[in-house]
């Protein structure tokens, strides 16, 4: 089935199920208000969400409209967002642009770290920033909504406990990473606040496209509308989800309702121009990868981060040319807090 959340001037918003084809939702508040409380209560009120949705698709004229641009983020806010990055391509591209080695524990042990998930923005809200010389760059991700989960869950145990799956905007400000990073105590204020598409959806919706606890589709990222980058989720994909929540789950028990992301989707390929999709390559999912390859082949990166006015989309298909989740449409805007305060919380205005 596919949930959304839209926007209703409250924190959490107001959940509602969604057809197949994203056209049309209904609202559910008898069985079920919010996302995180269907979580919660998710053995009781997810065949009652099921059963709406095959009759949603059964007769999609009982149902409202479907607009996306009225979405939050499936989750306004969560208890808990933990992004790995299970992609080793990206880790080891962008780690050599900050002259950092990469551990050898690396490709044995998932990296992981735990993002700001108190106010979320919805998918087609703006990618807010004070400064463009902080370096804005989108990071392109498939993540999971977990059930709860125990401490030292193993493998199999986090593959069952996965609920949803998403995609997500992880944007990073990278030019403030390396002198965080060097006090030696993780990321905070270069991660900005994320985004993810306007519909999570359960595994069966991807039918044989998740296997292994990956979900094997490209990944599209377009760039001022210009294609940027495809790569498949599935491939070169080191730790796969069950792997990821076991991680996450090795010291500490998961809540219902904690978002798991992949790590910016990245594919191994050849050199600069072979890479890029108007070579023929599959692009790529941020723009560190992508200056990288720059300074490794020109002795310097060329392209610039984002600047206030440029627009990122990040979608999936399914095979038929459907979108799966929904878009996440951005754009990068100067944050001026006179002009988004109206009075209501944060979570509630964006």
């Amino acid at each position: 089935m596919k949930l959304a959340t839209l926007k209703d001037g409250s924190r959490d918003g107001v959940l509602v199920v969604v057809d197949r084809k994203l056209h049309v939702c209904r609202r559910v508040p008898a069985i079920s208000p919010t996302l995180q409380f269907a979580l919660d209560h998710w053995a009781t009120v997810a065949p009652q969400l099921q059963a709406v949705y095959d009759a949603l698709n059964a007769d999609p004229a009982d149902g409202d409209t479907f607009i996306e641009s009225n979405c939050h983020s499936p989750l306004p806010r969560a208890y808990q967002w933990a992004d790995g990055s299970a992609y080793l391509n990206h880790v080891e591209l962008v780690r050599k642009a900050r002259h950092a080695e990469v551990p050898a524990s690396l490709y044995t042990d998932p990296l992981m770290y735990q993002g700001g998930s108190d106010a979320f923005v919805g998918p087609w809200d703006p990618i807010y920033a004070l400064d463009a010389a902080w370096g804005i760059d989108f990071e392109a991700e498939v993540a999971v909504i977990t059930g709860d989960v125990p401490m030292g869950a193993d493998g199999a145990t986090g593959a069952a406990a996965i609920r949803l799956l998403m995609l997500v905007n992880d944007v990073s400000l990278r030019n403030l990473i390396p002198n965080e990073l060097a006090k030696g105590f993780g990321f905070f204020q270069s991660k900005a606040a994320s985004a993810f598409a306007p519909v999570a959806v359960t595994p069966d919706e991807v039918a044989a496209a998740w296997r292994d606890s990956k979900l094997c589709l490209p990944l599209h990222v377009s760039l001022n509308t210009i294609p940027f980058g495809k790569p498949n989720a599935g491939d070169d994909m080191t730790f796969n989800f069950a792997r990821l929540v076991a991680h996450a789950a090795r010291t500490r028990e998961l809540a219902a309702g904690t978002i798991i992301g992949s790590g910016t989707v990245s594919n191994r390929q050849g050199n600069l121009h072979g890479s890029s999709i108007g070579h023929g390559g599959v692009g790529y999912c941020c723009l560190a990868e992508l200056r990288m390859l720059e300074t490794i082949e020109k002795g310097g990166a060329t392209t610039p981060f984002l600047n206030f006015g440029d627009n990122v989309r990040i979608e999936m298909f399914d095979e038929d040319g459907a979108s799966i989740f929904g878009a996440i449409d951005q754009d990068v805007v100067r944050y001026d807090a006179a002009g988004v305060e109206d009075g209501r919380p944060i979570g509630a205005r964006l």
